[in-house]
C-alpha cells in the first residue's frame, strides 16, 4: 500500500504503548483509525486525545481473546467508516513466572495467539471481499523467532503467530488477493507489558502465589527497568508504516535479533543443543 490517506486502519491493544504509537502514525497519515482496547478509561483517554490532534477516530472496547467481540469490532468498523484496510492485531500480554498455571496459559494464549486469530477470522474475510489493497500486521516478538528461560508462554505463543503469519502470507499470495501480511517482531520496548496482570480477567486470577515474594518482585521489578530503557514505541510505528508501504513480511526492529535469530537457525541445521543468549 502506497496510498494511506482516507484508508481505515483498525488497532488492538490500541489505548497505550505500540498499538497507540501505530495509530497516531497511521492518523498522521490521514488514515481514519479504530481503536480498540480492553481498558475503557484508558480507550476513552486515547479517542479524545486523537481527536483533539484532528485525528478521525473511533473506539471500542474489546476483549480480544472472545471471538465475539473481534466480530462486533470487525462490524463496527465497516459501518463506522466503509471498509477497513489496515488491521494491526497488537493486543498482548506477558510476564515472568517460576511456574505457570492452567489460569496463566489461558489467559496469556488467549491475548496473544488467539486474539490473532479471532481478527484474521472476522477481517480477512472482509478485506478480500473488498478488493481492494490492504494489509494485515500481526505484533509476535523477537521471542517469535527465538527462546529464553523463564518466558516458555511467551516465546511459545509468539512462535505460533509467526508461523500463523507466515502461513497466511502465502495463502493470500496464492490466492492472489490484494491483501498482504507483516509480522512485528520488537525485541525490548518501552511499554507497559510488565504491568499486564492490570487487565487479567478474575475468571483467570490464580490463588495465592507460594514461593518467594521477594524474589518474585524483584524479578518483576527488573523486567519493567528493562522495559524503561527500551526502545521508544513510536520507532516500532515508523518500521511498521515502512513494512505496509514497502510490502515486507518480517518487521525487526532490533539489530541484535537478527543474529540471535542466526545462531538459533545454526544450531537447528547442525543438530547442537539450543545455544543461551543474552536477551535483546
Amino acid at each position: 500500500m502506497k496510498d494511506l490517506k482516507g484508508k481505515v486502519a483498525v488497532v488492538t491493544g490500541g489505548a497505550s504503548g505500540i498499538g497507540r504509537a501505530m495509530a497516531d502514525r497511521f492518523a498522521a497519515e490521514g488514515m481514519k483509525v479504530v481503536l480498540a482496547d480492553i481498558e475503557p478509561d484508558a480507550l476513552a483517554s486515547a479517542e479524545s486525545e486523537m481527536k483533539a490532534a484532528s485525528a478521525e477516530v473511533a473506539s471500542r472496547v474489546t476483549d480480544v481473546s472472545k471471538s465475539e467481540d473481534v466480530e462486533e469490532l470487525a462490524r463496527f468498523t465497516v459501518d463506522t467508516f466503509g471498509g477497513v484496510h489496515v488491521v494491526c492485531n497488537n493486543a498482548g500480554v506477558g510476564g515472568v513466572s517460576w511456574e505457570q498455571t492452567v489460569q496463566d496459559w489461558e489467559w496469556l494464549l488467549g491475548v496473544n495467539l488467539w486474539g490473532v486469530i479471532h481478527g484474521i477470522r472476522a477481517f480477512v474475510p472482509r478485506m478480500i471481499d473488498q478488493d481492494e489493497e490492504s494489509h494485515i500486521v500481526n505484533t509476535a516478538s523477537g521471542a517469535g523467532l527465538h527462546t529464553r528461560p523463564w518466558l516458555a508462554m511467551y516465546c511459545a505463543s509468539k512462535h505460533a503467530v509467526v508461523a500463523l503469519s507466515e502461513s497466511l502470507h502465502h495463502e493470500l499470495a496464492l490466492m492472489g488477493t490484494k491483501t498482504k501480511v507483516s509480522v512485528l517482531c520488537p525485541a525490548v520496548v518501552n511499554t507497559r507489558i510488565g504491568e499486564s496482570e492490570r487487565n487479567r480477567p478474575a475468571a483467570l486470577g490464580n490463588e495465592a502465589e507460594e514461593g518467594n515474594p521477594a524474589q518474585m518482585q524483584a524479578m518483576e521489578q527488573a523486567f519493567r527497568a528493562m522495559l524503561a530503557g527500551g526502545l521508544a514505541p513510536e520507532a516500532v510505528a515508523d518500521a511498521v508504516l515502512d513494512a505496509i508501504r514497502g510490502e515486507r513480511f518480517y518487521v525487526i526492529t532490533h539489530e541484535e535479533t537478527k543474529a540471535t535469530v542466526q545462531t538459533r537457525m545454526e544450531d537447528i541445521v547442525a543438530g547442537r543443543n539450543p545455544t543461551l543468549q543474552p536477551i535483546v
